[in-house]
Formats: structure tokens, C-alpha cells, sequence
């Protein structure tokens, strides 16, 4: 009879510096485990602390409390599998990002992350010291080789676990969510089973953390390259994969394979659980957002809805003179469809008051931006007061569009604790808004149909700050601007390369110059979550100031 080894896989969500609860999560996530006669539990890379934790794991008594809330967490796992667990460890030699292995109540071995990666959004060569390569494990009748989420993206790792023995290999994951990143993730993985022969087991974190989302989407790949097992993207889910040996070695057992989503999917689902999951680790149950009426508070509006429930989101409109009754209208027809309380609070008064206060310095100058911004600033007051009166997180709606170019006013719209669109380019925000109308998914907890009116998506944008105004008084047609910032920020194309690509000049240094000194507002707005490989934060670090520009 062919050997077995039964491994469970738990997907699962953990919160940054939330110890107790995530060893709680993995404890029961090894009694389903022990309940299912499994060899091994294996949980997602630092774990046990939540993932980034960025520089709290420098913190010496943040790392103390997690070695000892490990150590807690070994004494319970007796009578059962081996529990494989990511957290941090320091020792005299250096301060690692481990993976621990728990088993008869003892810390059984402890898999050191040799490769760090210091590109994109992360930065752990200041984190963490390299770790020796590790052998494998033997974990019932299977060794197993463990390289640790980075490790598997490089050869060396995998290859030296084949020559000590290694006969699975098993990575623990916390791989932060891009667009199509599975398909990355998948060729990764694919080569590693060519270079060795062996099947892989990938497993990823799933959740939001500040900026960064984890989808999930874990899989188990045999030689060859056959799927044998593909988890939900962006879902907790535990599950059991099992092996068997025969004469070419280990192989698992094919089981159903869950669909994955596609990119339009992708995006709105991490929209969703990325706010859902700030709010909840936040301890925020409702929100609060100014409803103008446009295509991008509306999106937000859904979103939340789908979120947290329309019946925790409070929309509010806040019209002036230069407020169309269009945008009344569509407004109460969108909190109509969501289910959400509208309330109406008029700034004119406020304004008047205000410019009134300002006459007799603002005198013998001509009304310009200056006017105009008052009345987002007045709206940012009223929100915000909103907010702290009632405990609801305001949530600001700024596409990346208007983030990249600074069509937004700081201390106005820009105002609040987070914003779901913040890496969403106003030409796919008109295509999610069409996306969302025409699917519903069970984890949106809004209602299903067309909750976007659709002249709320079809009518020309507009900040009605004075009237008749048009984004595009002011920037080039959104779907020229973005294809400009596309290459700009997302490919780094230089000047010239845009314009032999058949873009007027004059535009692009013009979109390229407002970039740049837009950095100062982007520095000081809300988190969103990350959508793209170049979100505004961690994966594009430029200087507030700065003089040079492209000249080609």
C-alpha cells in the first residue's frame, strides 16, 4: 500500500499585533486538522503576528510577547499534527522571520526566511537578518522542504532542499494582492516544480492590512504542472489536500478546483475587503461619506455597502448654489437603491459666512480657486464633525486620476480615514461601476441589480465648485490622462517614449508636471487599498520637492 500524508491548509485572515486571537484562529484551525486525521496544520507566513507588521517587529518587547505567545501556542498542540506557524525569532545570532514548527507540546524546528525582499512594498532587509537554508522536516512518512513565501521565488532555496532530501515542498506565504498577481504567483511555482520534480504546496495569507490586501488564492501543484488543489481568492477557507507515494515519488491527490475571479472581479473584491477589514481591525463598524451626486462617491457608497451593510452607511449631501438638481436627484436615487440613510446639510450659509469673514483681506483680488475650494473645505467640517459626532470612519472618494494630478483639495475632499478608489484610475472606475451593476457575488452584502443609476455613469464629471464646471475645463479627457499616467507612473516611460507613442507633448509634460507637484497632497491622503504594482505609498517614493523634470 502507498504511503500517505494528509496536509491541511488554513487560509486565513489574521490581525497585525492581535496574538491571542490569531493563535486562537490557528488552534482551531489544528483541531479541524486533528478531526481530519492530518499529518500537518500549516498557516501563512507571520502568522501569529499579522502581516506587515512592518517596524513593530524591531520592537524587542513586540518580539518578545510573540516568541512567548508562541511558546504558549506550542504547549497546546499535543495529540495531534505538527503545527507549522510563521512568526518572528531572536536569538544571538540574529533577528529572523521564521516559520515554526509545534509539535508534542515543543517547538519541534524553526524554518529561517533566507531570501529578503526589499522591492515594492517591501523593506525587509531592515527588518530581518538572512537565515541559513534549512533541511527538511520529516513530518510523518513525508520530508518536507520549506522555503519561506520570497525563498520560493528563487532557485538556490528549492534546489539545495532536493539534494538534503526534501520530497514535498510546502510555502508559507503572506504575497500582497496586485492585479492578475496569480498569474505571476503561478509561473513562479511552476518552475520550481520543473527545477525540482517535486510538488508544491503554495499557501497565501487572505485580508487587509492598512494599504495592502492578501488574496488568498493558495494551490497545490504536482509535477508537470497539474493543479491539484485552488483555493478562494480573497476568502478564508480550510482545507485538506492529501498525498500519496507511489514510484515517482509524492504526488496530491486532484481535487476541485475553486473558479478564480477576473481582474474586474479581482479589483472590487479587494476594494470591499479591504475597507471591511480596516474598519473591523480598526474598531470601526460604520462610515460616513459625502454623496455629490458623481460616478465616484457612488462607487465608494456601494462599496461600503457591500462592506459593512447599507445599513451602516451614512451618505450625506451637501449642496450650494452650484449644486445641480441633476445631482440632487441621483444621489437620493443611489442612496434609494443601496439602502442607505441620506441626510442633506446645505454649506451655502457657511460659505457666505466664510467668504464673508475674508472680504476685507480677499479684497480687490479676482474669485479663483480660492472660492472654490472653500466650499469642499466647508464640506470636509461638516463631514468630519458628522463622523466624530456619530463614531462612523469618513471615507474620501479621489480616484488615483485625480490623486496622480492633485484634482482634489487637501483638508477638502481629500478628508477622511480612508479611501477605497485611491488606486483606481478614473476611466476603470466608470467600468467597475458597470461591473458591479451587472454581478453580485455572496460576499457583497449590498443589494444585487443595477445600484448605480446609470446617468450617474454616463454624464460628464464635474466638481460643481462654480457653474457649469467640467473636469475637463481643467485636464486632459480622463481616457488621455490615464493612458498618460499608466506610462508614466506604472511603466516609468519616459517623456519621449509617450509622445513617440502618439501623445501631443505640451499634454504630457503638463500631466507629468502636475504629478510631481502633487506629491505633497498624495504624502498627507487617506490609505487605500492597493490595486496595481505602482499604488501612491510604499511602491512610489518620491520627493515632495523636486525641480527636475523629463526634458526629452
Amino acid at each position: 500500500m502507498a504511503d500517505t500524508f494528509r496536509l491541511t491548509l488554513a487560509q486565513l485572515n489574521p490581525t497585525v499585533g492581535a496574538f491571542e486571537a490569531n493563535a486562537a484562529k490557528a488552534l482551531d484551525a489544528w483541531e479541524e486538522g486533528r478531526r481530519a486525521g492530518a499529518d500537518m496544520v500549516m498557516l501563512p507566513e507571520m502568522f501569529l503576528t499579522g502581516y506587515q507588521a512592518q517596524d513593530l517587529v524591531l520592537k524587542p518587547a513586540f518580539v518578545q510577547d510573540a516568541m512567548a505567545a508562541m511558546e504558549r501556542l506550542a504547549a497546546r498542540i499535543t495529540d495531534g499534527p505538527a503545527l507549522g506557524i510563521g512568526g518572528p525569532y531572536w536569538d544571538d545570532t540574529g533577528h529572523y522571520n521564521a516559520w515554526w514548527v509545534l509539535r508534542d507540546g515543543k517547538v519541534a524546528a524553526r524554518i529561517l526566511k533566507h531570501n529578503l525582499p526589499h522591492e515594492d512594498v517591501f523593506d525587509e532587509y531592515r527588518l530581518f537578518d538572512s537565515g541559513q537554508i534549512s533541511g527538511p522536516v520529516r513530518i510523518g512518512a513525508a520530508r518536507v522542504g520549506i522555503p519561506v513565501c520570497e525563498d520560493s521565488w528563487h532557485p538556490e532555496v528549492a534546489e539545495t532542499l532536493l539534494e538534503t532530501g526534501a520530497e514535498i515542498l510546502i510555502v508559507p506565504n503572506g504575497s500582497p494582492y496586485f492585479r492578475d498577481k496569480q498569474d505571476v504567483r503561478m509561473n513562479v511555482i511552476v518552475s520550481r516544480v520543473v527545477e525540482t520534480g517535486l510538488p508544491v504546496v503554495y499557501l497565501n495569507t487572505v485580508g487587509g492590512q492598512d494599504d495592502q490586501l492578501f488574496d488568498g488564492a493558495s494551490f497545490v501543484l504536482n509535477p508537470h504542472g497539474e493543479i491539484a488543489a485552488q483555493l478562494p481568492a480573497f476568502e478564508e477557507c480550510v482545507t485538506h489536500v492529501d498525498f500519496t507515494r507511489g514510484v515517482e515519488g509524492w504526488r496530491a491527490v486532484p481535487q476541485g478546483l475553486t473558479p478564480q475571479p477576473d481582474a474586474w472581479e479581482q479589483d472590487y473584491h479587494a476594494m470591499v475587503l479591504g475597507l471591511r477589514d480596516y474598519l473591523g481591525k480598526s474598531g470601526f463598524r460604520k462610515v460616513v461619506l459625502g454623496l455629490s451626486g458623481g460616478v465616484d462617491s457612488a462607487l465608494v457608497a456601494v462599496i461600503a455597502a457591500d462592506a459593512i451593510g447599507a445599513e451602516n452607511v451614512h451618505c450625506v449631501m451637501l449642496p450650494s448654489r452650484h449644486t445641480s438638481q441633476g445631482s440632487l436627484d441621483d444621489a437620493a436615487a443611489l442612496a434609494h437603491r443601496i439602502g442607505a440613510r441620506l441626510d442633506t446639510v446645505e454649506i451655502e450659509g457657511s460659505r457666505e459666512a466664510v467668504t464673508g469673514a475674508l472680504a476685507h483681506i480677499m479684497a480687490g483680488t479676482e474669485p479663483d480657486s480660492t472660492e472654490e475650494n472653500i466650499q469642499s473645505r466647508l464640506r470636509g467640517v461638516m463631514l468630519m464633525a458628522i463622523s466624530n459626532k456619530f463614531g462612523g470612519m469618513l471615507l474620501t472618494t479621489g480616484n488615483k486620476s485625480e490623486m496622480a494630478v492633485g484634482y482634489c483639495t487637501i483638508y477638502g475632499d481629500m478628508s477622511g480615514g480612508y479611501n477605497p478608489l485611491k488606486d483606481l484610475y478614473k476611466t476603470r472606475v466608470f467600468e467597475t461601476c458597470r461591473w458591479r451593476n451587472a454581478n453580485h457575488r455572496p460576499w457583497m452584502k449590498g443589494p444585487a441589480g443595477e445600484v448605480i443609476p446609470t446617468v450617474i455613469i454616463d454624464k460628464p464629471p464635474s466638481a460643481e465648485l462654480r457653474d457649469n464646471q467640467k473636469d475637463q475645463d481643467s485636464l486632459p479627457p480622463y481616457e488621455v490622462l490615464d493612458a498618460i499616467l499608466e506610462r508614466l507612473v506604472e511603466d516609468d516611460q519616459s517623456v519621449a517614449e509617450i509622445v513617440a507613442a502618439g501623445f501631443d507633448r505640451a499634454t504630457v509634460k503638463r500631466v507629468e508636471h502636475l504629478l510631481y507637484i502633487s506629491e505633497w497632497k498624495r504624502f498627507q491622503s487617506a490609505p487605500g487599498p492597493r490595486l496595481t504594482r505602482r499604488a501612491f505609498w510604499l511602491d512610489r517614493r518620491y520627493p515632495m520637492v523636486n525641480r527636475w523634470r523629463d526634458q526629452g
